[in-house]
């Protein structure tokens, strides 16, 4: 009986972490998303990506995703977005890795040479 209640405490602590967790993952893929577009876009540039990965971790909070690494590439026809990042710890020393990847085939206008 008197392990009831930390266990109980355990278990809702672990649904906060998982919650915080799937919120930092989100994050991720909507920052290499939106990272990927300016990347890809006609006259964009790896420059333009990193700009909007910035933007968008600012406008959706670096709360629940810590340390984020935005790496991007872009070759004459495919951008490609990847962000790595830690999920924030709600259980002491319990630190899972969140990773997102976005790609994509860099916009040519009609007639132009990759």
């Amino acid at each position: 009986m008197i392990f009831v209640l930390p266990l109980l405490f355990t278990i809702v602590l672990l649904l906060a972490q998982v919650t915080v967790w799937a919120h930092a993952r989100h994050v991720a893929h909507a920052t290499a998303a939106r990272a990927l577009v300016a990347a890809r876009a006609d006259g964009g540039s790896i420059a333009a990506g990193q700009t909007e990965a910035t933007t968008t971790l600012d406008q959706l909070g670096r709360g629940s995703l810590t340390h984020p690494q935005i790496t991007i590439t872009r070759g004459a026809n495919q951008a490609t977005v990847h962000v790595h990042g830690t999920a924030a710890s709600v259980l002491f020393g319990l630190q899972i890795g969140v990773d997102a990847t976005a790609a994509g085939p860099v916009e040519h206008r009609p007639g132009e040479a990759p």
